[in-house]
């Protein structure tokens, strides 16, 4: 068990967290959310021990092991990566060092087997046996394969160097997990294996996520950070959502009760006051009106922002054609050949593990890059906004907000501008932020601006998701929704791709398409179906 007692945390004058007390018990899931700046990591830090509070402590149930989700992706740089995966048990790893030590003296004196003795034992305590196997199972799971084990982290991309921090973080069975954003640059094969190690989980997890699915997937409990207080709900993310909800709602009902009982009583006391023989009713009815109290219903400190994409022309029937278009990126051939006809209904998500092959093919499209065969042509109707996965380039220089996105429209009123920042959470001061000083959220934020002021009526996407908080995901979830033209995306949330898309396409490793009009969870009942298939067929044949 893990809790935090009176737990107070100032920054300057102001409190991000006070008197906090809450407890998180074994055999439960938490999430733990709140608007964007209300604290998650912070908390996070907090629990870690990596930060102290202002006032209070955190308690940890003696002897437990705590791990956590390590955040800086250059750290191990140096290491192997299946050390790597084995330092998140610290005891275990500096047994396995100090053993290799001693094995390796020349001059191995008693007093070092009588050493070595006791680190075998507390070495086999420790499942240390297991503790290689044991890596390798949670890198396989997170689809790393076995060639990259022994290479080391700074040879590994950005986005495997994460799940292998991430398995750090599981391993050795620790008694409280701590992660942040553990779905984070994770491919959605690997979420859903996240999603069930967790399920099955039997210690003390605590989870800061954006991924509305993931969380209600795992959670048993919420947590929500609001008005530097954090309030704790039985339930997933959906269970919180609506209990939230109900309670304002009876809270509500409950003062317009009350409302109506304070206007009876004003009246009876104004009406009988001055009377006589109605004063003891009256001065008994001022009593009653005194000992009733309103209750306090503060509005939560989440902002949504507004996303509304209008197309400035409709799209006809022909949309884009793609023919054939092959692409080799670093000697792997990422597209080979790939061809297929978008019509003008279609949403289009693009899952799959092979991200590469669905960056390069959006930039083919939004014309960043040229194919090396093969061609597409959109329709004479269509107009195209794109969403970049990194978005580096689109922020350098010395503008604020408003100048960097009046830069992509005609409008010469400042005012038009304003408004379309404003929906976007860009108000007063806030839309005079120097673009190069953004947060990663901010930068999103800025780039769906531009899109919407585009008015164009087909829009690439790829991971828009990547950055915002659940507020502005849902946000960006109902615009895409409600959209009337074409989209083609990719993202890791479950629930935005299966609530926005109506067509699926995945690029596989080989570089070709599989293309199918079907939901997101269709696809993947198929995809397992497809798959249990091809194994049970394997099976026969080996028998």
């Amino acid at each position: 068990m893990i809790s935090a007692n009176n737990v107070t945390l100032r920054l300057g004058k102001k409190a991000l967290f006070e008197d906090v007390n809450i407890k998180f018990t074994e055999g439960n899931c938490y999430g733990l959310i709140g608007a964007n700046g209300a604290g998650k990591s912070t908390f996070l830090k907090i629990l870690a021990g990596k930060l102290e509070p202002s006032k209070g402590d955190i308690t940890i149930t003696a002897g437990q092991r705590l791990s956590v989700l390590e955040q800086d992706h250059y750290k191990y740089d140096e290491c192997q990566v299946l050390d790597t995966v084995i330092m998140g048990n610290k005891r275990l790893y500096a047994i396995m060092k100090e053993k290799d030590a001693l094995y390796a003296k020349e001059d191995f004196t008693e007093e070092d087997g009588m050493k070595a003795s006791e680190l075998e034992g507390e070495f086999a305590l420790l499942n240390g046996w297991e503790a290689e196997a044991d890596a390798e199972t949670l890198l396989n799971g997170l689809g790393i394969e076995t060639d990259l084990h022994y290479k080391y982290m700074n040879e590994l991309t950005g986005s495997l160097k994460v799940k292998v921090l991430l398995a750090q973080a599981l391993f050795g069975n620790p008694d409280i997990l701590l992660l942040d954003e553990p779905t984070n640059h994770l491919d959605l094969e690997a979420i859903e294996w996240l999603e069930e190690f967790l399920i099955q989980f039997e210690n003390t997890v605590i989870v800061v996520s954006h991924d509305r699915y993931f969380l209600n997937k795992v959670c048993t409990h919420i947590a929500d950070i609001d008005y530097a207080k954090i309030q704790l709900y039985a339930g997933n993310y959906d269970f919180w959502y609506e209990s939230s909800q109900l309670m304002i709602r009876q809270m509500k009902e409950a003062n317009k009760k009350k409302e109506e009982k304070i206007k009876e009583l004003q009246e009876f006391i104004q009406k009988f006051s001055a009377n006589a023989s109605k004063s003891k009713q009256a001065t008994s009815r001022k009593k009653a009106l005194e000992k009733i109290q309103l209750d306090e219903i503060r509005p939560s400190s989440r902002k949504y922002p507004y996303i509304d994409f209008k197309p400035n022309r409709e799209i006809g029937n022909e949309v884009l054609t793609v023919s054939g278009i092959t692409k080799t990126i670093d000697g792997v051939k990422v597209l080979d050949n790939l061809s297929f006809i978008v019509n003008r209904e279609d949403k289009i998500a693009f899952v799959g593990p092979n991200t590469i092959a669905t960056t390069t093919l959006f930039k083919i499209l939004a014309g960043e890059l040229e194919p090396d065969e093969g061609s597409y042509k959109w329709g004479v109707t269509t107009s195209q906004a794109y969403f970049p996965k990194d978005n580096s380039k689109e922020f350098q220089g010395d503008l604020t907000i408003v100048e960097w996105l009046s830069q992509f429209t005609e409008e010469d009123d400042m005012s038009y501008v304003r408004g379309f920042l404003g929906r976007m959470l860009f108000s007063g001061e806030d839309a005079l932020k120097k673009v190069e000083v953004l947060s990663g959220g901010e930068k999103v934020r800025c780039l769906l601006s531009r899109m919407m002021i585009s008015g164009a009526n087909t829009m690439i996407l790829d991971e828009p998701t990547n950055h915002l908080d659940m507020e502005s995901i849902t946000a960006l979830n109902n615009g895409l929704i409600k959209f009337p033209g074409v989209a083609l995306f990719a993202s890791q949330d479950h629930q935005f791709v299966q609530t926005t898309a109506n067509r699926i396409m995945e690029i596989t490793d080989d570089g070709s398409l599989i293309d199918k009009l079907t939901t997101y969870d269709e696809y993947l009942e198929s995809e397992a179906g497809a798959k249990k298939r091809q194994t049970f067929t394997a099976e026969e044949d080996d028998n």
